[in-house]
């Protein structure tokens, strides 16, 4: 995945993440019940957080581009639409077993946050040649 679309999706999914939290505040509040209000805000969230990094790790790809970093920043992409997308949808009210999806996104998470790891270990340290 290049920094161009990295920069492109963290934006994108920024924006839908920031929407929403704010439609789960506001129209979804005595909509839905409590529990799947719960789940939507959980969506929301993780939404969030990984959008602020997928926007940076694409600038961070657009200057320096690194193979590593591309799977990072796919893990990461598919990792929400799969992870926040089943939440959405099952607080919404489709069956529960799509429930069942979600922990592969979520695994698509930690793995992008594993290859950021590894990343971060091949980056020589300050001030070595």
């Amino acid at each position: 995945m290049s920094g161009r679309l990295g920069i492109i999706l963290g934006a994108l999914f920024g924006a839908l993440g920031v929407a929403a939290g704010a439609f789960g505040a506001h129209a979804l509040r005595g909509a839905i019940d409590a529990r799947s209000l719960e789940i939507w805000q959980t969506a929301a969230h993780y939404q969030q957080v990984h959008a602020v990094v997928i926007l940076t790790l694409g600038i961070w790809t657009l200057s320096e581009p690194r193979s590593r970093r591309s799977i990072t920043l796919a893990l990461f992409c598919v990792g929400v639409l799969i992870f926040s997308g089943t939440l959405y949808a099952v607080a919404l009210g489709a069956p529960r077993a799509l429930g069942a999806v979600t922990p592969i996104g979520g695994v698509c998470l930690i793995a992008g946050w594993t290859t950021l790891l590894a990343e971060g270990l091949t980056l020589p340290r300050r001030g070595s040649a």
